[in-house]
């Protein structure tokens, strides 16, 4: 009895050791502290620049910019701001992750914020100003700068009261930098649309303070030791921020469209072809590393392709399945630029469709009409005329055609090589011709006369008796 208890001390001291030892030797959670969590600590800013159109490749830089300042425990996010507005999807989204932003977002208008640069600002927690810097002027417009119709407008005009009530501004003056009707008294009149200067913004409270650089912005807010990050794009992100632009996505589906024409004009060259492969790569990997075109989308322009293949190679004339081939390829081509988690019946997603539809309604033509162009210089020169067939076959030269032959042979005896039921093949002075019995069938060896013939196709009589 007296072991035994030994031996259950001995195992319950031997488990509280273990346990000990464990714990002891468990590594201890490290948090990263920020100036948040102590104020001895430098604030880390981090810092990206909007100075170009508003357009996929800066909704890209945002994105990863944001992801990068969270990583890195950042305490300021600074948008360095100068553009004249731009593509209002692209605009949207990066308006949204700016609101969905745990750390504060500060901007600094470098000049401009126009249009899609101004509902960006207003999304943000602060807004500063350079000295003869604007904000404002966000009316919708199309591509030749008119305005669209109030159906967009209305929209544009929710978008910016809604960011102005979110971050605590006055929803008015934001529905007036869009509706030139919006009439604000000491403000703004009938018939303006509303833009800022620094001191305007500030007294109407759309600008926290002027300042004529990041520096003096920081110092200003009363931050005075700091620690500032800035963005770096490596060139994969520049290639793709390149290649996904609305110009360059043009231009490849330029390239495609022609390649394709030119293929059809000189089939077997392989250049044009090759062209159009590597256009269609360069057009659908981006969007599809960004997450912007997806797989079925891709499927579409894929299956559109072979539909129009085998209209082409295989069906005479041109019907249904080139008709839907044409129709699948253009309906993937625009899918594929509209960032879209499934279909929707909103208005920022038809206003996205519609862009589309333009970007790829224009290019397309554009397309064809170069080729056409191209296609009729290329092949008249010197340079590229090996690529046509230019020889005339005169029959002085020694050229015959089949149909000359078959109608030479009118009158012909000759021997049923084959059953004729009613076509089969006839031995005509010791060569073989395809022939179709004029009436009934004829046997194997029996002797036939030539009658007549029709494209390259000999039509045979039994020869009587």
């Amino acid at each position: 009895m007296y072991k035994r208890k030994i031996r259950s001390h001995f195992l319950i001291t031997l488990v509280l050791v273990v346990s000990a030892l464990s714990l002891v030797s468990m590594p201890t959670p490290t948090v990263e502290k920020t100036a948040a969590d102590d104020p001895k600590l430098p604030v880390k800013v981090y810092v990206f620049d909007i100075k170009e159109q508003i357009a996929p490749p800066v909704w890209r830089a945002t994105k990863k910019a944001m992801k990068e300042a969270q990583e890195i425990n950042s305490d300021l996010i600074l948008i360095h701001l100068n553009t004249y507005g731009g593509m209002l999807d692209a605009a949207d989204s990066i308006r949204t992750i700016i609101l969905q932003s745990k750390i504060p977002v500060y901007v600094f208008i470098d000049n401009n914020a126009a249009s899609a640069g101004a509902l960006i600002s207003i999304a943000c927690d602060s807004i500063y100003m350079r000295s003869g810097a604007l904000i404002g002027a966000a009316t919708v417009v199309d591509q030749a700068g008119k305005p669209l119709p109030d159906k967009y407008q209305s929209y544009m005009r929710a978008m910016m009261r809604s960011t102005a009530e979110a971050t605590g501004r006055d929803p008015d003056i934001a529905q007036a930098m869009v509706d030139p009707r919006i009439k604000i008294e000491g403000i703004t009149d009938t018939g303006q649309v509303l833009s800022f200067t620094v001191t305007e913004a500030m007294k109407f409270g759309y600008c926290q303070g002027k300042a004529e650089n990041i520096d003096e912005l920081l110092i200003n807010t009363g931050i005075s030791d700091y620690t500032i990050t800035n963005l770096k794009l490596t060139p994969l992100d520049k290639i793709i921020g390149f290649l996904i632009s609305p110009i360059i996505s043009g231009l490849l589906i330029m390239i495609i469209i022609g390649g394709i024409y030119f293929e059809l004009q000189t089939p077997g060259v392989g250049f044009p072809s090759a062209a159009a492969v590597v256009a269609a790569m360069l057009y659908f990997a981006p969007l599809y590393l960004e997450g912007i075109a997806e797989n079925w989308e891709i499927l579409i322009f894929m299956v559109g392709l072979v539909l129009l293949a085998i209209e082409i190679f295989a069906i005479p004339g041109f019907g249904i399945a080139g008709i839907s081939g044409i129709g699948l390829m253009v309906t993937g081509l625009i899918l594929a630029m509209v960032d879209n988690l499934g279909f929707n019946f909103s208005m920022q997603y038809m206003n996205d469709l519609l862009q589309a539809f333009f970007v790829v309604s224009v290019a397309a033509f554009l397309g064809l009409a170069l080729s056409f162009y191209l296609g009729r210089k290329l092949f008249t020169t010197h340079l590229f005329g090996e690529l046509a067939l230019e020889t005339t076959q005169n029959p002085s030269l020694g050229y015959t055609s089949a149909d000359a032959k078959y109608h030479s042979m009118v009158g012909h005896s000759g021997i049923a090589h084959t059953l004729l039921r009613p076509a089969g093949k006839v031995m005509i002075e010791g060569e073989l011709y395809d022939a179709t019995a004029e009436s009934g069938f004829i046997e194997r060896g029996d002797e036939v006369v030539v009658v007549k013939h029709e494209t390259a196709q000999l039509f045979v009589r039994k020869k009587e008796a």
